[in-house]
C-alpha cells in the first residue's frame, strides 16, 4: 500500500551531529495536543543542536489533520532538524488521493475527519504543499544508536530490505519478539495505556486520539513528557 514514490530513509551520520532526539508519537488530527507537547518540551529543546521525529499518523480520526499537517510544516521551517516518517494513514490516504485505490478502507480507518478538514465549501482541497509533505515522508530513520519507525521491523530481515508495508502496519510480529535489532527502536502505530519501554523496544503511541495521551521520548535521557 504505497504511493510508488517511496523515501526508505534518512540516516544520520551519527548521534554524535546532535546533542538530543525528541520522538513524538502518532497525533492524529489533535493540534491541541501538539501545542501543547511542543510548550512542554521547549524548555529542554536546543533549536541549533536537537532533532525532532515525528513518528506518522498526523491525520484521521481527530479534529484538526489539516491544522496538525500546517503546524509541522511551520515547525520545519522554524527548526533546522525536523524528520517526518510516514504511517499507516499517511500510507492509506495516499494510496486514495495518488493512486485512486482503497478509499473504503481510508474511510474506515478514520478518514473522513483528514476529508472534512481539507474541505471548503464541500470541495476537497488539498494544497500541494502537503501533499509534496506527504509524498515525502521517510519510511525509517536510522542514527548510530536508534532506529525511528512508525509500526516495528521483522525479525530475520536487514532494514534496508524491510518491506514497506511491515515498517508502518506491523504490530504483534514486532512487539513480541524477543529478537534484538542492534539498536534501540522506537515506534508508535499501536496505542497503549502507557509507554511500553523494554532494553531494545520502546513504543510512544498512548493513544492520544482514545482520550489518553500524546507523547514525546527524549534520547539518550529516555525522559518522557505526556499531555
Amino acid at each position: 500500500m504505497d504511493n510508488g514514490k517511496v523515501t526508505r530513509s534518512r540516516k544520520a551520520a551519527g548521534d554524535g551531529g546532535t546533542d538530543k532526539f525528541f520522538a513524538i508519537g502518532d497525533i492524529h488530527g489533535n493540534l491541541s495536543h501538539l501545542e501543547q507537547l511542543m510548550e512542554e518540551i521547549k524548555p529542554a529543546f536546543t533549536l541549533q543542536k536537537d532533532t525532532l521525529v515525528f513518528l506518522g499518523d498526523y491525520i484521521d480520526r481527530g479534529p484538526n489533520p489539516k491544522g496538525v499537517v500546517d503546524y509541522i510544516l511551520q515547525l520545519r521551517k522554524d527548526f533546522p532538524h525536523v524528520v517526518c516518517l510516514k504511517g499507516n494513514h499517511e500510507a492509506m490516504f495516499l494510496d486514495w488521493i495518488v493512486n485512486d485505490k482503497n478509499y473504503e478502507l481510508f474511510l474506515y480507518n478514520g478518514g473522513g475527519a483528514t476529508i472534512k478538514s481539507y474541505s471548503q465549501e464541500g470541495e476537497f482541497k488539498l494544497p500541494q504543499e502537503h501533499l509534496d509533505f506527504f509524498t515525502s515522508l521517510l519510511l525509517y530513520y536510522e542514527t548510530e544508536h536508534y532506529i525511528f519507525v512508525h509500526a516495528g521491523l521483522r525479525e530475520g530481515i536487514p532494514l534496508e530490505e524491510q518491506d514497506p508495508h511491515d515498517l508502518v502496519w506491523i504490530r504483534d510480529e514486532f512487539i513480541l519478539s524477543p529478537h534484538d535489532f542492534g539498536k534501540v527502536v522506537v515506534f508508535g502505530h499501536t496505542p497503549l495505556q502507557r509507554v511500553y519501554n523494554t532494553p531494545n523496544k520502546i513504543g510512544i503511541d498512548t493513544g492520544a486520539v482514545y482520550g489518553g495521551k500524546l507523547t514525546c521520548l527524549e534520547l539518550p535521557a529516555q525522559r518522557f513528557y505526556s499531555v
